[in-house]
């Protein structure tokens, strides 16, 4: 059957003839011959495909159809049409202006394409920078102003190495709720609200002998001395903001409140060792039965909460602060958590710190109304390591709200928006009471002893780094974690030694 001279659609439409007329070349026209010209001519890097490596731009000649660069080569190509020798002719005056706007286009097209594998490199640097824990930059000024002109040291008698740590020397060990001062007099508290007052420690009346008011004095930074003068506890005063007061503590407060009102907590687990009040913690752990360190798990409205807190500017501040304050005080400490942290973040890139600008891997949101806290260790976290406690509310500091460190015997005044450091999972410590009508409210920072044992231990369990070791090398083991805590507590500083690394006349 003879096709018809058009096709049609089914409406009717017509489509191009059928009938084609091919373009025919000369006889002695060999593609083949041709290419292998052009290779002899331009070389085969010219006309290969562009190393994977290189970061160059061409895609822009690829789509012009550009067989190579008019440019670089006016060699003879030789075509064999019929036998001819072919010598490409002068270049007239628009091939030169043609040429000229080539070489334009790709001088423009190389400058756009480094201007942005530059934009590239600093916007992946900026990320960078954000999403891994970077020491502060030294400021020596700031040194100079914080470390050379503290508030007055507060001296203690407490000995270091009687700290109650657990075997391995990573973790403390847990408490049964009472101070040894407390045991001595057969006192307990109530397991759902402290019952401490300042008259039971200063008065004619007083119940507890030996105890010590550090008065609020100033924002400046207090060190906290043992009888060797290695600080192992500091005051570290509020931010540097002069409206810290109503840019950072007032919305931190107003966040805390609407949080507690939009969280799940059931009634139960409000009462909990360290007292009652509601709590939602962030971050990521290892501990308390888990196989490997992992985020602290929580339900949908709580996660959503807790995204609201940790997005909120003045968590972040204070956060940044925390650290900054342990950067300054406490650096060859500082420098072991720095390792760790990055090592820890590298090796679990699905997990992520609670803040970016902190040194520490998890965080708790103290509630309230009233927060405050039963006499307890948190001997989950690194027994020589800083927590940083924040305090925030509106109560009379005077009054209520102290920090009391048992085995020092402290009571520290503890105003709303400033921050203690202490080795919370060594030392034993609570609250004195507020009023009824008072509110309090914590934010903690701090990372758990067994993420750094699981990390030294190789990323394995302790079981398994054992199983792993000879007889001798785990005589040794035994041996190492025994001094573990004398060698944490040598990461500790003292003031000579700050102002000698900071340069800084006393």
């Amino acid at each position: 059957m003879d096709r018809p001279s058009q096709a049609l659609t089914r409406s009717g439409r017509a489509f191009s003839p059928w009938d084609a007329s091919p373009i025919e070349t000369a006889a002695a026209f060999d593609i083949v011959t041709v290419v292998s010209v052009a290779v002899d001519v331009h070389g085969e890097e010219d006309l290969a495909e562009p190393d994977a490596t290189d970061d160059s731009d061409d895609s822009d000649d690829a789509s012009t159809g550009e067989a190579w660069d008019l440019d670089r080569d006016e060699a003879t190509l030789v075509h064999e049409t019929e036998g001819t020798e072919v010598t490409p002719q002068p270049p007239t005056a628009s091939t030169s202006s043609s040429t000229s706007t080539k070489s334009t286009s790709r001088k423009k097209r190389d400058k756009d394409g480094s201007r942005r594998r530059r934009n590239e490199a600093r916007a992946a640097a900026k990320v960078q920078r954000q999403t891994e824990l970077c020491p502060p930059a030294q400021r020596p000024a700031h040194f100079k102003k914080h470390i050379r002109k503290p508030g007055p040291a507060v001296k203690t008698k407490l000995s270091l190495a009687k700290h109650r740590v657990t075997s391995t020397g990573w973790i403390g060990l847990r408490d049964d709720g009472q101070s040894p001062q407390e045991e001595a007099i057969g006192f307990q508290e109530p397991s759902w609200m402290p019952m401490h007052t300042l008259p039971e420690f200063f008065g004619p009346h007083r119940v507890f002998n030996g105890f010590k008011l550090v008065k609020y004095l100033n924002p400046k930074p207090r060190p906290i001395l043992d009888p060797a003068g290695r600080i192992f506890g500091l005051f570290g005063g509020h931010l540097g903001d002069p409206d810290w007061k109503k840019n950072v503590h007032d919305p931190a407060v107003a966040a805390m409140e609407e949080a507690r009102a939009k969280c799940k907590v059931p009634e139960a687990r409000t009462y909990h060792r360290r007292g009652n009040f509601f709590c939602l913690t962030a971050g990521d752990s290892h501990g308390n039965g888990r196989l490997a360190p992992g985020a602290v798990l929580n339900g949908v409205i709580n996660t959503a909460v807790l995204c609201a807190l940790l997005s909120n500017i003045a968590f972040i501040r204070m956060a940044g602060f925390a650290t900054g304050v342990f950067a300054n005080w406490a650096p060859n400490l500082f420098d072991f958590y720095l390792t760790r942290t990055r090592l820890f973040y590298r090796s679990y890139t699905h997990l992520r710190q609670p803040f970016l600008n902190s040194i520490w891997t998890a965080c708790t949101f103290n509630l309230g109304p009233r927060t405050c806290s039963l006499g307890h260790r948190d001997f989950a976290n690194l027994a020589f390591g800083w927590c940083a406690i924040t305090a925030l509310g509106d109560f009379d500091y005077t009054k209520g709200g102290h920090l009391i460190l048992w085995d020092c015997k402290l009571i520290l005044e503890f105003p709303p928006g400033t921050t203690i450091l202490i080795p919370s999972a060594a030392a034993f410590h609570s609250n004195i009471g507020i009023g009824p009508n008072d509110r309090q409210y914590f934010f903690t920072q701090y990372t758990a002893g067994g993420i750094f044992q699981w990390i030294e231990r190789g990323f394995q369990s302790e079981e398994d780094y054992l199983a792993s070791l000879s007889g001798e090398e785990q005589v040794q083991e035994r041996a190492n974690a025994k001094a573990r805590w004398a060698e944490g507590a040598g990461l500790f500083s003292t003031l000579q030694e700050l102002r000698d690394l900071y340069n800084v006349a006393s």
